[in-house]
């Protein structure tokens, strides 16, 4: 069917439904992995979750690079799209910040005037958080490489460059969990635990997201779906990276150093 238009108004598709099941089923299996210690509808949740992720980045894919509707009127709203999500997702780092600053530069009668409370033995700056803080730098040197061989044509590079950038994410959220495990402390460590483990803990999550995400494009890359002018799913990767990197410059200056 011709149309008269540059747009791509999409087509009916369950994955948003299915999405929304996955989210609340996984919702309601953490509650009774709490509750109960039952992880059967939490798992249950993921699966539908990695199964709608699946099926939705497949469509995707088909719709830009084997039908041909992602013209350029189409990608610069994208491009538009993402800018917006990435504003919004500062703005949701923002409120922890928030919390953070509120309860550490006037600290109150309840945690003993004192931040941080002399109840937590904080982590040491210069130890693993430092390490992660090098990783999570190189990495942004190793993905804005990938856009360059991409750019220049150089089809290995980019591979190589990628393949680099996923491997350092991983070893981050290695090394947060390790963190984690050998913390002094805990989420229910009055509002220092609290607003520590929300900060540190949702960025992790926006890392293992953006390794999936740049893992994807890693593999779309090999099978030969970007060229150096239309490239559009490999540079949202890139901007969420380089986002998650600035996220955890401020994480580590405000939280790990100023606030220890």
């Amino acid at each position: 069917m011709k149309k008269n238009h540059p747009f791509h108004l999409v087509d009916m598709s369950p994955w948003p439904i299915t999405g929304s099941i996955g989210v609340m089923t996984l919702t309601s299996g953490t509650v009774m992995m709490f509750q109960k210690t039952n992880f059967s509808l939490l798992l249950t949740g993921l699966m539908i979750i990695i199964m709608t992720m699946y099926q939705w980045w497949r469509d995707i894919t088909r719709e830009s690079t084997f039908q041909g509707l992602h013209t350029s009127q189409v990608t610069k709203m994208m491009k538009m799209g993402m800018i917006m999500f990435i504003i919004s997702e500062i703005l949701f780092f923002a409120s922890f910040f928030w919390s953070f600053f509120h309860s550490s530069l006037v600290p109150t009668i309840e945690i003993g005037m004192n931040w941080p409370p002399k109840s937590i033995t904080t982590f040491d700056p210069m130890q693993i958080p430092l390490l992660n803080t090098m990783i999570l730098l190189s990495s942004g040197i190793t993905i804005t490489w990938a856009h360059h061989s991409i750019l220049e044509k150089n089809h290995n590079q980019a591979i190589q460059s990628m393949f680099i950038t996923i491997t350092l994410g991983i070893y981050f959220s290695l090394l947060q969990g390790y963190e984690y495990y050998e913390a002094p402390f805990s989420i229910a460590d009055s509002i220092y635990g609290s607003t520590f483990f929300m900060a540190t803990g949702f960025h992790g999550l926006h890392v293992l997201i953006g390794t999936t995400f740049i893992i994807i494009t890693m593999i779309r890359h090999i099978m030969f779906h970007f060229s150096n002018i239309h490239h559009f799913g490999f540079e949202a990767a890139a901007w969420y990276w380089h986002f998650v990197d600035l996220v955890w410059l401020f994480l580590y200056v405000s939280i790990y150093w100023w606030g220890n």
